[in-house]
């Protein structure tokens, strides 16, 4: 038997054959392409070459399809509507799409950040589904291994960059935190007062110091990181009628001391490092997805952003 090498197969062919399979006659199959009739009749010789069979078969009262063409003519129309299907860009309806879109960032980001998103799409999609999948200490591997579709963070990516698409979101300065009866919320707040303070440290990797010892070791500074937490959402809890110093960017410092018996002081100048930025990040696997796409465009929208 005659091996069929697909490569070598015009797609074309296909909606001529599916016509000439319907029609059983060249012209007829010609006019309903608005196609010519030598046109029509080259392609037929084409099919016949490739499929090995004559496919139309002359008979007393006109053409019959072969018993090949019998077969092919059952799956042929299937066939093309699925190829139309496959190369068709993807539909996405908003009002009744019922998928499912994982979200992955530290506790207290999400909680700034995603009600908003949460309550835009509760209004406009009101089937799509939503989760928040707990972060890893490198959120970036969760969007390589696609667990989830998108990243809220402040972090750069240590690997994958190139697969990796993102979007500012936010940027603020830094602000301490601190009990509203410290100290130091009546003395004035130097580099060296500061560096002697005891000093709380939200750790995401667990490992390392915390950008503000970068900035005081160029002013030949040291402090004394007391305490280390993996969390921003307990801050507040281990901050408050202790001697503690948090240094959190503004939003999430103003989270944390929200109905709490703590206090902000800026950072002195010569102290302020650049301010930080957040991110949203999606692997390039979905950027020129129109649900993922929409989506975006919704969390900008939902935060105020063009």
């Amino acid at each position: 038997m005659r091996e069929i090498n697909l490569r070598g197969l015009d797609l074309n062919l296909l909606p001529v054959l599916e016509a000439l399979l319907q029609e059983r006659h060249v012209s007829r199959a010609a006019e309903r392409l608005e196609m010519s009739q030598p046109a029509v009749s080259r392609a037929l010789a084409r099919l016949r070459q490739s499929l090995a069979d004559p496919l139309l078969v002359r008979t007393a009262q006109g053409y019959d399809l072969s018993s090949r063409a019998q077969t092919i003519q059952v799956e042929l129309s299937r066939l093309l509507q699925q190829l139309d299907h496959l190369v068709q860009p993807p539909a996405f309806d908003p009002a009744t799409d019922n998928s499912l879109i994982r979200l992955t960032g530290l506790d207290l980001e999400l909680a700034i950040y995603f009600p908003g998103l949460v309550k835009h799409l509760r209004r406009l999609a009101p089937q799509l589904r939503l989760e928040t999948v707990r972060q890893e200490q490198d959120s970036f591997s969760m969007l390589d291994r696609d667990e989830v579709h998108f990243s809220l963070s402040g972090l750069q990516p240590a690997s994958a960059e190139n697969s990796l698409h993102r979007r500012v979101i936010d940027t603020m300065p830094l602000l301490c935190v601190m009990a509203e009866d410290h100290p130091l919320v009546e003395q004035p707040l130097t580099p060296v007062s500061y560096a002697a303070a005891a000093h709380g440290l939200v750790s995401i990797t667990g490992r390392g110091p915390g950008s503000m010892d970068k900035v005081l070791a160029q002013l030949g500074l040291k402090r004394q990181v007391m305490l280390r937490l993996s969390s921003f959402m307990s801050v507040a809890d281990f901050c408050e009628d202790t001697d503690l110093v948090f240094t959190l960017p503004q939003r999430l410092a103003e989270r944390v001391v929200y109905k709490r018996r703590l206090c902000l002081r800026e950072l002195p100048e010569v102290l302020q490092p650049p301010p930080v930025s957040f991110y949203l990040y999606w692997h390039s696997r979905y950027h020129q997805d129109p649900r993922m796409q929409w989506i975006r465009e919704q969390l900008f929208a939902a935060l105020g952003y063009s």
